[in-house]
């Protein structure tokens, strides 16, 4: 599933939100500039590396990418959830949380691989903060989806809630199927737990911060 645009309104322009895609653009474009030995340097200093940890790579990490796809679809579901999110934190708050998740969900990852020597890179983690506090405080928005059948694509709205939690879900299946052998491997993948652990600290971190009210495009109040 993948999701196009939701049904919540945004009360204010979400320059956070903008800034980090142009930033997450940029250093990308960078690395693409970068020959192949320079690259993995590049990556090897900035990406956070379970086995070798520098503290400055937890934030660091989540502004590279490892391609295209990559980039393109975490700064998609940026684009989708972030403005709303930015909008009842307000643009200071906004962006010391997605950093806050971005970190705790790079913990995540580190905690459960610690002997890796693989680098991870991407914002996914501090997205899924993103998600985990869209969740909760807009449950009842409609995600309108892009859904693929067989060699046709459809469209259809599909409640937040059922959404992301259906994502997150899969993200432990995801998780689960790495533990065992992810700690041994030297090789790369997708970091699920690091979703996971992001997701976690955008619900709890978005249930302790005062938040501006906002009104559903329904008609109904939610905070």
């Amino acid at each position: 599933m993948i999701p196009l645009r939701d049904s919540q309104p945004s009360y204010s322009t979400p320059l956070v939100t903008i800034a980090l895609i142009v930033v997450n653009v940029s250093v990308f474009l960078f690395e693409v500039s970068l020959d192949p030995f320079s690259l993995n340097h590049f990556i090897s200093v900035y990406g956070a590396t379970p086995d070798k940890l520098a503290l400055f790579s937890l934030v660091t990490s989540m502004f590279l990418h490892g391609g295209w796809m990559h980039l393109i679809g975490n700064m998609w579901f940026l684009w989708v959830f972030g403005d709303n999110v930015e909008d009842i934190l307000g643009r200071s708050k906004y962006l010391l949380f997605y950093v806050a998740c971005g970190i705790a969900a790079a913990m995540t990852h580190v905690y459960l691989n610690p002997l890796s020597r693989a680098p991870m890179v991407g914002a996914s983690g501090a997205i899924a903060g993103v998600m985990g506090a869209y969740v909760v405080k807009f449950p009842k928005a409609n995600i309108t989806t892009l859904i693929p059948i067989f060699v046709f694509f459809t469209t259809i709205e599909v409640p937040a809630y059922l959404m992301l939690v259906y994502w997150f879900v899969l993200q432990i299946f995801g998780g689960w199927g790495t533990i065992g052998h992810s700690h041994l491997s030297a090789g790369g993948g997708t970091a699920w737990f690091a979703h996971v652990g992001g997701f976690l600290a955008g619900v709890l971190l978005i249930l302790t911060l005062k938040t501006q009210p906002r009104r559903y495009s329904r008609g109904t109040s939610w905070r």
